[in-house]
C-alpha cells in the first residue's frame, strides 16, 4: 500500500513538473544577464496583455531597464471597450516607471493571442526587427510561442514567462485556479496544432 501511494506521488510530481515546464519555456532562464547566444540583446521586447497584465508589464519594463532591448512593444485591445486599451495602459504604466515614450510601440488592436501576433508582426517588419523577447504569464507561454512563431517567419523569438503573477506561480497546482489555467491552456494548444485556434 505504501509502495502504490508513494508511486502515485511521484507520478503525480512528474506530471506537475512536466506540465509546468512544458507551458512555461523560459529561454531566458539560465541567463545571468546580457551576453552571448539566448542570452544576446535582442531588438524588441513583445508584452502581450491578459491575466496579470501589471506583472507581465512590469516583466518587460525589467527587461528593458536591464538593457535586453531598446524597444518594448505593448500588445492588448480593451477588455472594456469605453475605456483605454490595455496596451495604453502598458504603455503608461512603462511611462511611469521611467521608459522614455520613443521606447515604447503600440498594437491596441488585438483581443487574442493570434491577433496579438498578426499585429505585432506588421510592427517588427515595419522596423525590420530580427530577434524579440516575448513576455507574458507562465501559463500562457507556450501558446503564445506557439502563435507568434507561425507568423513570424525569419524572427528570432526568445520566450520569458512572468515568473509569477496574481493568476500563476511555481505552486498552481494547488489551487483549483492553476488546473483550470493550465487545462484551458492545453485545450488552447490542442486547438491551435488543429489549426482551430483564433
Amino acid at each position: 500500500m505504501i509502495h502504490k501511494l508513494v508511486g502515485l506521488m511521484i507520478f503525480a510530481a512528474l506530471v506537475i513538473f512536466g506540465l509546468s515546464a512544458y507551458l512555461s519555456p523560459n529561454d531566458l532562464g539560465k541567463c545571468q544577464g546580457v551576453s552571448e547566444g539566448d542570452c544576446r540583446k535582442a531588438d524588441a521586447i513583445v508584452v502581450v496583455s491578459g491575466g496579470d497584465t501589471n506583472a507581465r508589464t512590469d516583466e518587460a519594463i525589467k527587461l528593458y531597464k536591464e538593457g535586453w532591448a531598446p524597444l518594448i512593444v505593448v500588445s492588448g485591445a480593451a477588455a472594456d471597450k469605453t475605456g483605454p486599451s490595455n496596451a495604453k495602459a502598458m504603455y503608461q504604466r512603462a511611462i511611469n516607471s521611467g521608459v522614455p515614450e520613443k521606447a515604447i510601440v503600440m498594437d491596441e488592436s488585438s483581443e487574442t493571442t493570434r491577433q496579438n501576433a498578426t499585429e505585432v508582426k506588421k510592427i517588427v517588419d515595419s522596423r525590420k526587427i530580427e530577434d524579440v523577447i516575448l513576455v507574458t504569464s507562465g501559463y500562457h507561454m507556450r501558446r503564445a510561442q506557439l502563435e507568434f512563431s507561425a507568423q513570424f517567419n525569419d524572427v528570432k523569438i526568445r520566450s520569458h514567462p512572468v515568473a509569477s503573477d496574481k493568476n500563476w506561480s511555481s505552486w498552481w497546482w494547488l489551487t483549483p485556479w492553476g488546473w483550470w489555467l493550465a487545462m484551458g491552456e492545453l485545450m488552447r494548444i490542442g486547438l491551435f496544432a488543429l489549426g482551430l485556434s483564433r
